[in-house]
C-alpha cells in the first residue's frame, strides 16, 4: 500500500469549521480547501464575507472553493465575480444547474473566459461532465467535482465513471477533476489509482489517516480488547445457573 507522501492525487480537506480547517493546514499532504452553503451552515457561520475573508487571510497560499448561494444565473454571477476578488487562490463554485434543473453551462463559460477560476460542483452524470467540459474548454484553470460518494449511496460503482470523466476532460487540459464527497478513507487510494487530480475529504475521514498501513491483525485484536472493555465497563452479566435451568 502507498504511503500518504506517495499519492499523485490531491487532497483537499472539505469542511467550514475554522478550527479544523487551520489544523488540517498545518499538514503538507493537504493541498487546498473547499467549502460549501451546507457545510458553512453546519458550523455556525452567519456572515459568509467575514468568514471568507478571515479564511484567507489565514490561508493566503493554497486553493479554497466558495460556492454561490443564489438560485438565478445573473445572479450567480455577480457573486461569482465579487468572490473572485477574494484573492488569487478563490475558486468560485458553481452548480451545474440550478434548483429548476435549468444547465449553468452558459454561465460557467462566461465566467471561465472572464478568468474566473471556477469549481462546477454537485455532478453525478456523464452528460454533466460533457456539458461542462465543453463550457470550461479554452477558458481560466477549473476544477469539475463529480460526487462520486453519492453515486456510490445509489448503489452503483463510481469508478468507471471517474475513469470516464478522466477521458472526457483531456478536452479541456485547464480543468482538473475532482473526487468529490468521498465515503470513506479507501477511496482516496481508488481515487490516486485510477488518476483523478483531487479529491476532497471531511476532516473525519483525514483522521483516520493514522490507520494507512496499520497491521490488519493488530487492528483486529484492538477491536476484541474494544468489544471486551466496553462490556467490562457497561456490567454486562448472565446469570448462569438460571439459564441452563
Amino acid at each position: 500500500m502507498k504511503k500518504i507522501s506517495d499519492l499523485q492525487v490531491k487532497i483537499f480537506a472539505d469542511g467550514a469549521d475554522k478550527a479544523g480547517m487551520l489544523e488540517m493546514y498545518t499538514h503538507s499532504y493537504i493541498k487546498g480547501f473547499t467549502t460549501n452553503p451546507t457545510l458553512m451552515r453546519k458550523a455556525g457561520i452567519s456572515n459568509y464575507h467575514a468568514f471568507a475573508l478571515d479564511i484567507l487571510q489565514a490561508i493566503p497560499d493554497r486553493p479554497i472553493s466558495f460556492e454561490v448561494f443564489s438560485d438565478e444565473f445573473d445572479e450567480m454571477e455577480v457573486q461569482a465575480h465579487v468572490i473572485a476578488s477574494w484573492g488569487a487562490n478563490v475558486y468560485v463554485k458553481i452548480p451545474v444547474t440550478n434548483t429548476r434543473r435549468e444547465p449553468s453551462g452558459a454561465l460557467v463559460r462566461r465566467l471561465s473566459r472572464a478568468g474566473v477560476k471556477i469549481n462546477v460542483t454537485a455532478i453525478l452524470s456523464l452528460s454533466q461532465i460533457r456539458e461542462m467540459a465543453e463550457s470550461v474548454q479554452g477558458g481560466a484553470p477549473c476544477c469539475i467535482s463529480v460526487f462520486a460518494g453519492r453515486i456510490a449511496d445509489t448503489g452503483c460503482d463510481p469508478i468507471p465513471l471517474m475513469i470516464e470523466a478522466l477521458e472526457i476532460l483531456q478536452k479541456a487540459p485547464n480543468a482538473e477533476l475532482i473526487w468529490a464527497s468521498p465515503r470513506e478513507l479507501l477511496n482516496i487510494f481508488q481515487a490516486d489509482e485510477i488518476g483523478c487530480h483531487i479529491i476532497t475529504v471531511t476532516n473525519d475521514i483525514l483522521k483516520k489517516l493514522y490507520l494507512v498501513g496499520k497491521d490488519v491483525e493488530d487492528y483486529s485484536l484492538e477491536t476484541v480488547q474494544m468489544f471486551f472493555t466496553d462490556a467490562q465497563k457497561a456490567g454486562f452479566q448472565l446469570d448462569l445457573m438460571s439459564e441452563k435451568g
